[in-house]
């Protein structure tokens, strides 16, 4: 799979004599954040025409998402950061990623504009997979009617997305985040086809945890997570060893946090994992987030909440056993 950054590198990539976009592709555009269940369908289509037509499957995102441009601290926070994004494209099966630039010489960019330089002279689009809603352009004069007009035109078809509905609903980013910020762990899960998860590199912290006999693995967070709390937790580690454990995510009011993190407690666990990159999946949650008085009071809840965990574990069954069962059987 590859990732082209940028316009410039797109252009350059379309002029070379061997680029895999020489015989076009079949492209989508959006911003995937989570790739959810709707997503899925989305790629599906999209993969199953490339592979028809015998040329690469394209995603087209931007960084930062559109409304991070426009609204900055008050735009919703993402499901997934862009590296989880890439990586979860990549397992769905497709071939190339084109990141765009939102900034303010793209937001520019007319209808018209954007499918001469991106999809026609960029990508050589041959099939193109988008919403009946899509719009795009600083005029918004783009929608499904005018890439249908032009297409028959330049040689490429347009097809409308699939929706996806789960309760009767649409499938849909937005309606994940109202999940995970309300702590309905199960039914994010079923929008995004399986359990909530953040994957991120562990960095050097405060060292608080230590003090707090609750050792735990930093892992950096780029923005504001779309869920807050104590959880239930269960973490892949780089070996493949996956340990169950308590974290909380959010700000850290009490030890008057500026910067969001993900502290990881893993129960039973010794060893030094910074720079690792590790995965961590939301199981259950525990409580929201909330201001202790001192940290003596912060300790005590700490220990409670490891014990209401192991609990809980015991009760629902420990992601670590299944791991090391699945791996010996």
């Amino acid at each position: 799979m590859r990732l082209i950054r940028g316009l410039t590198n797109l252009k350059h990539l379309s002029g070379q004599d061997s680029s895999p976009l020489a015989n076009g592709c079949v492209a989508t555009i959006g911003n995937f954040d989570g790739v959810h269940r709707g997503h899925q369908a989305i790629i599906e289509q999209v993969v199953r025409k490339s592979r028809a037509l015998g040329v690469p499957s394209v995603v087209t995102i931007f960084e930062p998402q559109p409304r991070e441009y426009f609204q900055g601290r008050e735009a919703p926070p993402r499901l997934t950061a862009f590296r989880q994004k890439f990586e979860a494209l990549l397992a769905a099966g497709i071939d190339m990623v084109l990141c765009i630039r939102f900034n303010g010489q793209f937001r520019s960019y007319t209808a018209m504009g954007f499918i001469d330089d991106v999809l026609l002279n960029g990508l050589g689009v041959r099939h193109l997979v988008v919403g009946d809603d899509f719009r795009f352009g600083c005029d918004r004069a783009g929608d499904f009617s005018l890439l249908s007009a032009v297409g028959s035109k330049e040689g490429f078809s347009v097809e409308n997305t699939s929706t996806v509905t789960v309760g009767g609903e649409r499938v849909s980013s937005s309606r994940i985040r109202e999940c995970l910020a309300d702590g309905r762990l199960r039914e994010a899960e079923q929008l995004l086809g399986h359990p909530y998860r953040i994957r991120g590199r562990v960095v050097y912290g405060r060292q608080l945890g230590r003090k707090l006999d609750a050792p735990t693995a930093n892992v950096l967070l780029a923005q504001m997570p779309a869920l807050e709390g104590v959880y239930v937790v269960a973490c892949t580690l780089e070996s493949g060893q996956t340990r169950d454990g308590v974290a909380n995510i959010g700000l850290r009011p009490t030890v008057d946090g500026k910067q969001p993190s993900l502290e990881v407690h893993l129960l039973d666990f010794s060893g030094d994992l910074y720079g690792q990159h590790i995965e961590t999946v939301f199981r259950h949650r525990l409580r929201e987030e909330i201001r202790f008085d001192s940290i003596d009071d912060l300790k005590a809840q700490i220990a409670r909440d490891f014990d209401h965990g192991r609990a809980w574990i015991a009760a629902n069954g420990s992601m670590e056993s299944q791991a090391l069962s699945d791996t010996t059987n």
